[in-house]
């Protein structure tokens, strides 16, 4: 099966991008170095090119009913020009995906939401959408919009200057997680202040014809799904697929670190498994750390206490461009939690110490 790809492969490709294979899309993962685009981003600005992203647009009379019921986070309350964090669960509670909501001026009166799950997740998050939408006998439309729109990402300290540099209204303004319409180079984008690097910064939502026009208005360094990764982790946000996996990895909000995401007073599925979990309390969950001893953790490494039984595994790792150190998250049980706690990562057969570190890293050792 041949890869999806961005409006701005041939750009990408002249621009001289090495690619690769990230939920079903050939993506850039670097430019010029991880380190250079890292740092640019960290310094100044980068921009990002997330096409492959999906998007969901609902609307219709039932529209809030019907994303208040699929998500965990309080979509009720949203208002236009809101954009909100939050997760699709399963009936045990377990997440499925996380994802931004968008709640867009309304369409023809009623409510109009964009949400944006991960990659290659559109066709699933579509037929869940219209499957519990006719289950449920909700009014509300359903439409995988994920071909008609292009998305970049503009991060760093310097993004809040080159965005509003280049729209036709001031989008300083906006807090975060506040979005509006502005036009870039005569082009209507959906501009909110989200990101997943940990800095300051704004997404875009183009019409996919318009890609490079817009494109082209950001005059800063590009940046590839390399350095996103290592700045996403240096944040403490999650990746899917590696910090959560519904089949491999079950995880709630709870034990990931996102019980910011959910409202408890809201009735969603997978409400009545966190309602117990959060009364019984946690086993095991999400924590960052740090080796004290050279090596590299990697995703699946197995963690070991200090009498080198394993109690947990490493779900994402790298060697921090910011920090210069080996850092990681990953699940353990809660009585090795706390900030200050030994362990070791078992890298190649080989034990290495480490130790717990308050998510996320950015900000306490700066």
């Amino acid at each position: 099966m041949s890869l999806r790809k961005s409006p701005l492969y041939e750009v990408h490709e002249e621009r001289g991008a090495e690619f690769t294979d990230f939920g079903g899309w050939d993506m850039p993962v670097e430019f010029d170095s991880i380190q250079v685009e890292h740092d640019s981003v960290r310094e100044e600005v980068g921009i990002f090119d997330v096409s492959h992203m999906s998007q969901i647009e609902v609307t219709g009379q039932d529209s809030t009913e019907l994303m208040e019921r699929l998500v965990c986070g309080n979509v009720g309350a949203m208002d236009v020009g809101d954009a909100k964090y939050t997760a699709i669960l399963n009936e045990d509670g377990h997440i499925i995906d996380d994802m931004i909501v968008n709640r867009q001026p309304d369409a023809e009166g009623d409510p109009h939401f964009v949400f944006v799950p991960n990659a290659g997740n559109d066709e699933l998050m579509y037929e869940r959408w219209v499957g519990h939408r006719d289950e449920w006998g909700l009014d509300a439309a359903v439409e995988n919009r994920t071909d008609d729109f292009a998305m970049f990402a503009i991060q760093g300290p310097d993004a809040e200057d080159l965005v509003d540099s280049v729209t036709d209204e001031p989008v300083a303004d906006l807090g975060f997680f506040g979005a509006q319409y502005a036009d870039i180079a005569g082009v209507e984008t959906w501009v909110s202040r989200t990101g997943y690097t940990g800095e300051d910064g704004f997404e875009v939502m183009i019409p996919w014809d318009e890609a490079e026009t817009v494109w082209e208005e950001f005059e800063c360094q590009p940046c590839g799904l390399g350095c996103r990764d290592t700045l996403r982790l240096e944040a403490g946000l999650l990746l899917s697929g590696n910090d959560f996996h519904v089949e491999e990895n079950p995880r709630t909000p709870f034990e990931a670190g996102i019980s910011f995401a959910v409202d408890l007073d809201t009735e969603f599925v997978g409400r009545d498994a966190l309602t117990k979990q959060d009364e019984e309390g946690l086993d095991e969950k999400l924590v960052g750390f740090k080796l004290t001893e050279r090596g590299i953790p990697r995703h699946g490494y197995e963690i070991a206490n200090l009498d080198d039984e394993v109690i947990g595994e490493v779900s994402s790792g790298t060697m921090s461009p910011t920090f210069d150190e080996p850092i990681g998250m990953g699940y353990v049980p809660v009585e090795y939690a706390d900030p200050g706690t030994e362990v070791q990562v078992v890298i190649r057969g080989r034990n290495k110490m480490a130790r717990i570190e308050t998510l996320p890293f950015l900000g306490e050792n700066e």
